[in-house]
């Protein structure tokens, strides 16, 4: 495989190159030069997009595909294509197919059914058996099969003594535990955030207190036992206030934050949509902008689409029955770009690959292909006809979104959407 990229605008702050517009001869899955106007004498194929620039490949820590057990929400194969044509060259893939990923065959299985991919899939093995919360699952198989990090998905473990033990137990082979936050007996019945609008609506609410609580637990467990924690998709002003004192304590804690919490309010519920219905939910204006602040400041980590296909028969129901999801990966960047300033959604985009213990890419002259392509500009309304995925539950519909993904380059393959 050998081709151009012909005047695209690199976005790495790492790279030599970053803020210059160049051209980039990629050989084999390897950047072999880098310069302005580089002469084609093997009629390399070249590649010529409008406002193209090019920045690290994007990760996304927090995808759910379905396979196994629910294939008519996704496949592996699929989804995997759709994070390439969304930009991502890496994802998180979540646990909770069924069965479970929560011992070493799983986590085989699901890493042969990526093989050959552009996009890498990287598991998060299930931190409890059966995602039960009872037993710890067999995290060091799991590990050496290829698990990048341990949790639950969306789901907190009432269970301090099993958080604790996992948190110890890890830092033998340096793991890193994943603790989603949210007080299960404060949460009861709650379908939405707390507040003037679910009780407007009549809807069951669920306060902050129950993330907050949760998080002040979990935080107070990792100071006792040491260790890395990765506190997902938090959704609240004082959440991000937690967790920014505990970093400046010494804590080795990290944190997400899903695109739609940083775009969507509580006020989309008006119309008991269901594709609103996500978990922890949408809150209010004031907590949006305190995460955005936090994102700007460094509190936040990292950025994830929060990927979550749903059937029809689960969320086309009655607000209180349907299921928590959103599918984000096809929306993750053009939301964004609604809210944020380019350099921190890439870095955003990207700097999770750290916390994880992905190798990251510079673009640079022998570093392996690792890029998104894409153009930061258009505006567009978010359509039906732009979701890839099989389901079609994104709480992006009819949203204006700014930028254009062009695709991808990794493992030697070029994808173009």
């Amino acid at each position: 495989m050998k081709f151009i990229i012909r005047s695209a605008k690199i976005i790495d702050s790492k790279s030599p190159f970053h803020n210059k517009t160049v051209d980039i001869l990629i050989v084999d899955g390897l950047i072999k030069k880098i310069g302005t106007s580089l002469s084609n004498s093997d009629n390399a194929e070249e590649i010529k997009l409008d406002n193209l620039h090019v920045s690290q490949g994007w990760f996304d820590s927090s995808v759910c595909l379905g396979e196994p057990g629910f294939e008519d929400r996704e496949t592996i194969a699929n989804g995997l294509t759709v994070a390439a044509k969304s930009g991502f060259t890496a994802i998180a893939l979540q646990p909770n197919s069924f069965p479970i990923i929560d011992n070493q065959s799983q986590v085989n299985f699901v890493l042969n059914k990526a093989l050959g991919c552009a996009t890498q899939l990287y598991p998060i093995g299930a931190l409890s058996k059966e995602s039960a919360g009872k037993d710890m699952a067999e995290l060091y198989d799991m590990k050496k099969a290829g698990a990048i990090a341990f949790g639950d998905y969306n789901k907190s473990l009432d269970n301090a003594n099993l958080l604790k033990i996992a948190l110890q137990y890890v830092q033998d082979f340096d793991g890193l535990i994943v603790a989603f936050s949210q007080d299960e007996n404060i949460k009861g019945n709650g379908v939405a955030n707390e507040g003037i609008v679910s009780t407007r609506l009549g809807l069951k609410g669920i306060p902050n207190l129950a993330e907050e609580l949760q998080i002040t637990r979990n935080l107070f467990l990792l100071e006792y036992t040491g260790g890395k924690l990765h506190i997902p998709t938090i959704s609240t002003k004082k959440s991000a206030q937690l967790i920014k004192d505990a970093k400046a304590n010494g804590l080795q804690v990290t944190c997400s934050v899903a695109v739609h919490h940083l775009v969507l309010t509580d006020e989309k519920l008006e119309g008991f949509d269901t594709r609103y219905k996500v978990s922890p939910p949408l809150r209010t204006e004031t907590d949006r902008k305190a995460l955005l602040k936090a994102i700007k400041d460094g509190t936040i980590d990292m950025i994830t689409s929060d990927h979550n296909p749903m059937d029809i028969e689960h969320k086309k129901m009655e607000f209180d029955g349907a299921k928590n999801g959103t599918i984000g990966l096809e929306s993750a960047f053009g939301a964004l770009m609604t809210v944020l300033p380019l350099e921190i959604v890439i870095e955003k985009l990207t700097a999770g690959k750290t916390s994880f213990g992905i190798e990251m890419q510079t673009i640079d002259e022998g570093s392996k292909a690792n890029m998104t392509l894409f153009n930061p500009e258009p505006k567009t309304i978010f359509t039906k006809t732009a979701i890839l995925s099989k389901s079609k539950n994104s709480a992006f519909l009819g949203t204006e979104i700014k930028g254009k993904v062009y695709g991808i380059v990794n493992q030697a393959k070029l994808i173009l959407a």
